[in-house]
């Protein structure tokens, strides 16, 4: 049986490469080993002495304009949801709100994570994500819950501390 996939949405433009990888490695070892975290990072370990990562390498294959917009807009059609993490964003991320349009259009679940007063906060955001949480902790919370029952059995007392909050 395949574990679940999550592609792991966010701002990368303008980031050096700890802050870039740093929530996403920590988002796939809280989500392993039962659901797959994936990283647009991944294979780009060229980029690790980068101080503000820029929008494409043409010199790298995997970092070129149609590289990136090919494996990304793959990775989020093949994956089963979308975790995208907005939080401390200082400037609008182009491409991770094309992925937004691009999971929704391809009916994956989204759980955003997103502060009050955040850049990224419009309507339309709101309206196709299905969740809407202020700390990284809560989105990864409802990722396992998305997929619990289907690789392993869960308490009841597991089952009852799921948390409800309001959209923001």
């Amino acid at each position: 049986m395949n574990l679940p996939t999550v592609y792991l949405a966010g701002p990368i433009t303008g980031l050096n490469y700890e802050g870039a990888t740093d929530w996403r490695d920590y988002a796939s070892k809280e989500l392993a080993p039962d659901i797959l975290g994936v990283s647009p990072m991944r294979g780009k370990d060229y980029l690790l002495h980068e101080q503000s990562i820029r929008d494409h390498y043409p010199e790298a294959v995997l970092s070129t304009t149609k590289g990136i917009t090919t494996r990304d807009r793959n990775d989020v059609y093949t994956c089963d949801a979308v975790l995208m993490n907005l939080l401390g964003a200082k400037k609008v991320t182009i491409g991770t709100m094309i992925e937004a349009g691009w999971a929704d259009a391809f009916r994956k679940p989204i759980v955003l994570v997103i502060e009050d007063g955040n850049i990224h906060w419009h309507g339309m955001l709101e309206h196709v994500s299905g969740w809407i949480v202020p700390t990284l902790d809560e989105g990864i919370h409802i990722i396992k819950t998305l997929f619990w029952g289907k690789h392993e059995k869960r308490t009841d007392a597991e089952e009852s501390s799921l948390f409800y909050r309001k959209t923001l």
